[in-house]
């Protein structure tokens, strides 16, 4: 584990010190379930535009031909 020192405004660390007290967990707890959380999200981002990136609309259609036609209604109209 390592250790960081951390500047932040009083106003935050009064904010993110009253809502650790009411969830229970210590300022480091809190601090580090949101950096957790904040890189969760850009991964989940990352990931996700790359599978987009892959996509293609002509294969999208060809699997969905193959579905029963009242499992895909709707689906085929322009958006």
């Amino acid at each position: 584990m390592r250790t960081v020192s951390l500047s932040l405004p009083d106003s935050l660390h009064t904010q993110i010190k009253q809502l650790a007290k009411r969830d229970g967990v210590s300022i480091n707890q809190m601090i580090a379930s949101a950096a957790a959380e904040k890189v969760a999200a850009l991964l989940t981002e990352e990931y996700l535009q790359t599978r987009a990136d892959r996509a293609s609309q002509a294969r999208f259609r060809a699997v969905l031909q193959k579905a029963p036609a009242a499992d895909r209604a709707g689906v085929d109209d322009p958006a």
